[in-house]
Order: C-alpha cells, then sequence, then structure tokens
C-alpha cells in the first residue's frame, strides 16, 4: 500500500507527463498544419515548377514505409523513443532551415528527402510514447491528442493570416519557427524508462509480423484513413468550382476539425470496443463521401464535415486503443511503425489513383472512397473476434 507523500508524487509525475505531452503534441501539430497548405505556395514562390513541387511533395508519403520503420524499430531496439523524439525534432528544425536556404530543385529535394527520413517518424515515436505513458498511468489518449488537433488548426489559420502579411517566400521560416519550438517542447518530455526491467528482444518485431489479427487492425485503419486523401486533396478545388467562397471553405475545414476535438474530448466516456469505434468511423466514413459525391446544399455539406470527428476521430481512436492492448509495450514504436508504413504506402497509392479518377470521373472519385471505407469497416468487423489483448510487457523504457 502507498503511504500518504508517495500519492501526491506519484499525481504529480501523472500531471507532468500528460502535460509536457500535450505541449509537444501541440508543437509538433503547429508545424504540421503550417507545412502542409503553405509550404506548396513557398515552393512555386521561390520559382520551383509545378512538375518539380509534385515530385517535392511526394517525400514525406515515400519516408513513411520505406526508412520510417527503420527508424522506430531502431529507437525502440535501443530503448530511446524519447531520445529518439528529441533527436528527430532538432534534425527536422535543422533540415528546414537547409530548405529555406536552397532556390536549385534537386538540392532542394536531396535536402529534404533528408529532412522527411527524421521528420515522419516523429508521429509514430510520439503516439509509441503516448501509449506507453497511458498504459502506466492509467490515462486516456484522447484528451492528449486533441491537443495537436487544435494547434493545426490554430497553425493553420496563423499561416494563412500571415500569408497576407510576409511575403511568401518566407513562409519557409514560419515552418522553421515553429520547428525550433517543437524541439524545445521535445525536452519537456518526461522520462519513461525504467533501466532495471528492460527485457530487449533480438527478434522482437517478427511475432508481430507474424499476428493476421494486427494486421486487420492497420490495414483497416489505413484503408480508412486512406478513404479521406481524395477529401483532402480535392474538395477545395471542387468548392470554389461550385461558388463556395474562401472563407466558407476555411469555415468547412474548420468545423471539421472542432468536431475532432470534441470527440478527442469525449473519449474517455466512451464504453465501445475499440473495433466497434472503427467499424462506426468506417460507416460514418462512407455515408460522408457518399454525401460528399452529390454536390449537396451548404447546410448538409457541413454536416458532413461535422461527420470528421467520427471518420477521423473514432478511428484513430480504436485503432490506438487496438494497439495498445494488442501490441506488447517493448513493441509498441515498432507497431506504430509499422502501421505508419502501411497507411504511408496505400495513402501513396490513393493519392496517385485519386488523381487520375479525379481526373476522369470528377467528384465520382468519392464513391471509389467510400467503397474503400466500407472495405475497412468490413475488415476490422470481420477480425473483432480474433482482436484480443495481449498480456502487456513489463518493460516500458521511453
Amino acid at each position: 500500500m502507498q503511504s500518504e507523500s508517495q500519492i501526491p508524487i506519484a499525481a504529480a509525475t501523472k500531471r507532468r507527463f500528460a502535460v509536457s505531452l500535450a505541449v509537444f503534441y501541440s508543437a509538433f501539430f503547429a508545424v504540421l498544419g503550417t507545412h502542409v497548405p503553405f509550404f506548396p505556395v513557398w515552393l512555386k514562390a521561390i520559382g520551383i515548377d509545378a512538375a518539380w513541387i509534385g515530385i517535392i511533395a511526394a517525400l514525406p508519403a515515400i519516408t513513411r514505409f520505406t526508412t520510417l520503420p527503420q527508424v522506430t524499430a531502431f529507437a525502440e531496439k535501443r530503448q530511446a523513443i524519447r531520445a529518439a523524439i528529441m533527436v528527430s525534432a532538432l534534425a527536422t528544425a535543422i533540415g528546414f532551415a537547409a530548405v529555406g536556404l536552397q532556390q536549385q530543385p534537386l538540392a532542394l529535394f536531396l535536402i529534404y528527402a533528408l529532412t522527411c527520413m527524421m521528420w515522419t517518424p516523429t508521429m509514430p515515436l510520439t503516439d509509441a510514447y503516448a501509449l506507453r505513458g497511458v498504459a502506466r498511468y492509467g490515462l486516456d489518449y484522447g484528451p492528449l491528442r486533441l491537443w495537436g488537433s487544435a494547434a493545426f488548426a490554430a497553425g493553420s489559420l496563423a499561416c494563412g493570416y500571415l500569408v497576407d502579411v510576409i511575403a511568401p517566400r518566407d513562409l519557409i521560416w514560419v515552418i522553421v519557427a515553429w520547428a525550433v519550438v517543437a524541439v524545445l517542447a521535445s525536452l519537456l518530455l518526461q522520462p519513461l524508462d525504467d533501466p532495471g526491467r528492460r527485457t530487449p528482444e533480438r527478434h522482437a518485431g517478427k511475432p508481430l509480423l507474424r499476428d493476421a489479427a494486427f494486421w486487420a487492425v492497420i490495414a483497416s485503419a489505413a484503408l480508412i484513413q486512406s478513404s479521406h486523401i481524395a477529401f483532402y486533396t480535392f474538395s477545395a478545388i471542387d468548392w470554389q468550382l461550385q461558388g463556395l467562397s474562401g472563407l466558407t471553405i476555411a469555415v468547412l475545414w474548420t468545423l471539421g476539425i472542432m468536431a475532432e476535438i470534441v470527440v478527442f474530448a469525449l473519449s474517455p466516456r466512451f464504453s465501445l470496443q475499440p473495433s466497434t469505434l472503427m467499424v462506426i468511423g468506417g460507416l460514418i466514413a462512407v455515408l460522408r463521401w457518399i454525401v460528399t459525391a452529390s454536390e449537396p446544399p451548404l447546410v448538409l455539406l457541413a454536416i458532413a464535415q461535422l461527420g470528421h470527428g467520427f471518420s477521423f476521430g473514432l478511428t484513430i481512436l480504436g485503432t490506438m486503443n487496438l494497439l495498445v492492448q494488442r501490441v506488447p509495450s517493448h513493441q509498441i514504436a515498432r507497431g506504430q511503425g509499422y502501421y505508419a508504413a502501411c497507411n504511408g504506402l496505400l495513402g501513396a497509392a490513393t493519392s496517385i489513383a485519386s488523381g487520375a479518377l479525379y481526373a476522369r470521373i470528377g467528384d465520382g472519385v468519392y464513391y471509389v472512397m467510400a467503397a474503400m471505407a466500407a472495405a475497412g469497416a468490413m475488415l476490422i468487423w470481420s477480425a473483432r473476434h480474433r482482436v484480443t489483448a495481449y498480456p502487456q510487457s513489463e518493460a516500458s523504457g521511453g
């Protein structure tokens, strides 16, 4: 039984972990919120042509299924997930600063490729660190993760304001500034490592790759999440063609992010099984894409946007809960790496396919996305009885 003096110390440790993780999620997603919409704008502003922009923009997706799994596996093998997050954040800031000094396409491509090799593992490493903390301290993933969504929205809006204030050629330094903030935030992350309880396994990754239920989880998650690709790529173009103003488009996007934040905030009250959350997320995605394909009136479109909280939010909550249940603690970073790689590979393929489909059938591409989401929901539903929790490892190095 704990003494009274021990209880506040444990509560303080738990609080420090939660706060420092929320701060880092915020800083990391602020980088994403400025990079995703405005990095291509900067590339165009410095004179990079459209063909090179397309090639350069593909690099993050490529590294997700090539180098990313190796980085996460190496960090886990070394029992150094927290340290890997710090190194990754620092390398990302240095990399973006070096990118900002380039104007030649080939040099920019090479330096950005190196940057992405260190940047893209940050998210799965952070999620692995978060899930270990969730398991250790009895926390809920959703309320921690919502700060990232809020920061993504704030970063996008702030950078959108700056577009009208500063020269487009200077946008890269906004991304660099947020990357530096992420470096500082990474220094606040609390250690989870307990050297006396390490149990490294030389071939820890192999059982995961032979686990059919694990593959069912990450494949179904990838199908549902990748069904959003056509929306991310073409929704603003479609809505402009339908006569919607830039402000209206921004509001529609903000509605989706706000719904996502609400779902994350309420997630501790959810009592459904994680696999059921994923099924609901997939089915809502099906309904959302069917509605979007029909060029609905603005009110119905706004309601469909609120569905983002379910199609994206419930899916990621279910996925993370299943991973923390299914994957032993000492393999969680490796599991996150495989999940990110699967998501990246399918996402890249979907992006390429959706471009070709959109050129041929326009909004009909959303029906294909609906079929993908339905396949993901059916897959996790069929595997729901096999997705049972493994006993968690005593080792939880971080």
